[in-house]
């Protein structure tokens, strides 16, 4: 596990996005084509607002999401409503390229099982993205897989529905899926993710992020996320 530490959110976004647009002309270099699918969450906006400043080769990118909370289009609490206005508005990435999670069916494990199907039309069975990127919640979960949720154990399918959590049932991508990428880019800002962070940075299990494979990944969070990190390194 790589780890790179930044002075603050803007920087840290910053470094995320240029992270990304680099494996993006990589992998369309080396495979004609981009992987990627992205998180949302608060810290990801800046990061999404730096991205669509970039040079990338759009046309040749598959977007898919993490996961998505079970709300209406165009609703504040989906993450696709960012993910449009931050960054799809403002590139030149085809319509049929960006994949939207289906949540606004009535059945969200048909729903499920349908992404999945489409995750594996584009990406091959067992799906393998070149790219995906992940927040950390400040109770150690990440995409919507979280602390009790019978989608944690789901090792069979490559995309769960997931019961309620703050409100809202979601899907998410599994950890089998998560585990199969090329690369994976955790971005993680705030001083209430630092002792988290630090669990997750150390291999200390017990949070749902830990279940994530530490191969091939990278972290880039800002200072305060890192105070605790960086505090046990020094007194090691």
């Amino acid at each position: 596990m790589h780890i790179e530490i930044q002075p603050d959110v803007d920087r840290a976004a910053r470094w995320a996005a240029m992270f990304i647009a680099a494996r993006a002309r990589e992998a369309v270099r080396e495979r004609g084509r981009f992987l990627v699918a992205l998180s949302g969450g608060e810290t990801s906006a800046p990061m999404l607002k730096a991205l669509a400043q970039l040079r990338l080769p759009w046309r040749c990118v598959e977007l898919f999401q993490v996961d998505e909370r079970a709300a209406p289009f165009g609703s504040a609490a989906r993450n696709l409503t960012r993910l449009d206005e931050l960054l799809v508005s403002r590139v030149s990435l085809p319509a049929q390229s960006v994949h939207p999670m289906p949540v606004e069916d009535a059945d969200l494990m048909a729903a499920a099982a349908g992404y999945a199907g489409n995750l594996v039309a584009v990406a091959g069975a067992p799906p393998v993205l070149d790219l995906v990127h992940l927040g950390l919640g400040d109770d150690g979960h990440t995409a919507s897989l979280v602390p009790g949720d019978a989608a944690l154990d789901a090792n069979d399918i490559w995309v769960a529905a997931t019961g309620p959590y703050r409100g809202f049932r979601r899907i998410t991508l599994t950890v089998p899926v998560l585990d199969r990428a090329r690369c994976v880019l955790w971005l993680v800002c705030g001083a209430r993710k630092s002792d988290v962070l630090a669990r997750l940075a150390n291999g200390v299990g017990g949070i749902p992020a830990a279940l994530v494979s530490r191969d091939r990944a990278w972290i880039v969070a800002d200072e305060p996320a890192a105070a605790a990190l960086q505090s046990r390194r020094g007194s090691s």
